[in-house]
């Protein structure tokens, strides 16, 4: 197989159920060494279950790859594969990466210096303070903000980079077709159109539970940093600042009151060695 047939086929397996991102990784190494390889040995080699085999065999059979294809072209979404030379570098690094991204926009903003900024969903005046007190330093000095374009500080962050004539990715988990939450369709279609909007899951995802947890691994995964500006004591945005910790990557917190919800998660991550950062320099100096 050549590059142009590996990714088509994992354009495939990207819409294949029962596989996952690793198991997907998994199989197209296999492919490689091995092109003549039937799905019963894929299935095999990388150790599915049985159920999840019967998923894959029987959704595997059920695509039509050009016409699906053809869709994703009248959608104006493309993607790109491990296997491709613009793949996020810093995203080959980590645990279990994602085998395949759908974007939207401009994938030349992966080459840039990348901060992922997080926070609760919940925001306060004080979490939009302090994005009010950082970002436009950050701006200025060239970084391109990474969140999740989840309500509250995630779509703040979208929201004040774009005002501020800042570039952002938007990672999302669902399809690049779909809107979730609804209140930010504009600025995904926004962020689609003139910054980069990126999923690892096909066109008709829906917004499922655990695909939150997987999209903060990306995140995290292909910025240079993290800051979490406002975090319950467990939440979503912990969540993403643990994954840049495992993978090596500079954590940020802002100190809050001991007082406040939203700032037990933020003061705990200090306690467990986050860089305290109440300036946009405290930041600049270590991407």
């Amino acid at each position: 197989m050549n590059l142009t047939e590996l990714n088509e086929w994992l354009f495939h397996l990207a819409h294949c159920q029962g596989v996952g991102a690793s198991s997907r990784i998994r199989m197209i190494a296999e492919l490689i060494d091995n092109p003549s390889l039937s799905l019963f040995d894929l299935a095999f080699t990388t150790n599915l279950s049985t159920k999840n085999t019967k998923l894959f065999y029987e959704s595997y059979e059920k695509i039509d790859r050009q016409a699906a294809l053809n869709h994703y072209k009248e959608k104006k979404i493309n993607w790109i594969t491990i296997l491709d030379s613009d793949y996020p570098s810093f995203l080959k690094e980590i645990y279990n990466p994602p085998a395949l991204l759908f974007y939207q926009g401009d994938k030349t903003l992966l080459k840039e210096r990348l901060l992922a900024i997080v926070g609760s969903r919940l925001k306060t005046a004080y979490g939009s303070a302090v994005l009010n007190a950082l970002l436009p330093k950050l701006i200025q000095q060239q970084v391109v903000t990474v969140s999740g374009l989840a309500k509250g500080i995630d779509a703040e962050v979208h929201e004040k980079t774009i005002h501020l004539q800042g570039k952002t990715i938007g990672i999302i988990g669902t399809g690049l077709d779909l809107v979730y939450p609804k209140i930010n369709k504009d600025l995904q279609c926004e962020i689609a159109k003139n910054h980069l909007l990126l999923s690892e899951y096909p066109i008709g995802a829906q917004p499922k539970r655990h695909h939150f947890p997987l999209r903060n691994r990306i995140i995290a995964g292909i910025s240079l940093g993290t800051l979490v500006v406002e975090a319950r004591k467990r939440s979503g945005s912990l969540i993403t600042a643990n994954l840049a910790l495992q993978e090596g990557r500079e954590v940020f917190s802002i100190p809050g009151s001991i007082l406040s919800s939203y700032s037990k998660g933020t003061n705990e991550l200090l306690l467990n060695g986050a860089k305290c950062v109440v300036d946009a320099d405290q930041i600049l100096e270590d991407l």
